[in-house]
C-alpha cells in the first residue's frame, strides 16, 4: 500500500497538505525481528506499514505481551511521546520482512501546529486509535477466549497464517496449551 493511500484512509488531506506530508517519508525495507520501538526509549519517529506485519509489546522480567497487530496500512503510532513527550510503554516488532514508511515525529508534529488539514489528520488518526484501544479492552473484559480467537481469524486472519501461536495466545490473553485447544475445537 502506498503512502498516499495510507494517509488518505485515515483522513483525506487537499493536495496543498499532502504534498509536503508526503515528501517527509523515507519508504525502508527491514526484515523479520527488527525493532522500530523500545520499551522504554523515547520515540524519534512515527511508521507507517506498507507491506508487513508488526506487533505491539509490553515486557515485565522475561514475559512479553503482545496488545496489538498492525498490518497493511496501519500506523505505529507513539501515542505516549506524541501526547506526552514520555518514554514509550511498549516495543514495535516486525513479526514479517517489511515496507516501512517513516517521518521524524518533530516533523510531523511542525505539520501539526502550521496546518490545519494536517492538525485534523492528527486529531482522525488519535480518534480512530482511541476507538481501537476501547474496543481492546471491552473484548479482554466481556468476551472468552474462544470468542477472541475466533473474532482474529475473522477480522485478521493473516495474524493467524504469520504470527507464531505464542504470540497470538499473548495477545489473547491466554496459554499457548490453552490456545492450541480452542484451534483444536473448531
Amino acid at each position: 500500500m502506498d503512502i498516499e493511500h495510507i494517509i488518505n484512509n485515515i483522513y483525506p488531506l487537499p493536495t496543498d497538505s499532502m504534498r509536503p506530508f508526503k515528501s517527509l517519508f523515507v519508504e525502508r525495507r527491514y526484515a523479520k525481528g527488527t525493532l522500530l520501538y523500545e520499551q522504554g526509549q523515547k520515540a524519534q519517529k512515527i511508521y507507517f506499514v506498507g507491506q508487513g506485519i508488526v506487533r505491539a509489546f509490553a515486557k515485565r522480567g522475561k514475559k512479553q505481551i503482545t496488545f496489538w497487530f498492525g498490518l497493511d496500512g496501519d500506523v505505529a503510532f507513539p501515542i505516549q511521546s506524541v501526547f506526552s513527550g514520555e518514554k514509550e510503554y511498549a516495543g514495535i516488532e516486525l513479526l514479517t520482512d517489511s515496507t516501512i514508511y517513516e517521518i521524524e515525529l518533530d516533523c510531523l508534529q511542525k505539520l501539526y501546529e502550521t496546518d490545519i488539514n494536517m492538525a485534523n489528520w492528527g486529531r482522525k488518526y488519535a480518534e480512530m486509535a482511541c476507538i481501537v484501544a476501547e474496543k481492546l479492552f471491552i473484548a479482554r473484559q466481556f468476551r472468552t477466549s474462544l470468542e477472541r480467537y475466533r473474532e482474529l481469524l475473522t477480522e485478521q486472519p493473516l495474524i493467524i497464517q504469520h504470527v507464531p501461536l505464542g504470540i497470538i495466545a499473548s495477545y489473547l490473553g491466554i496459554s499457548q496449551v490453552n490456545l492450541s485447544r480452542i484451534r483444536a475445537s473448531i
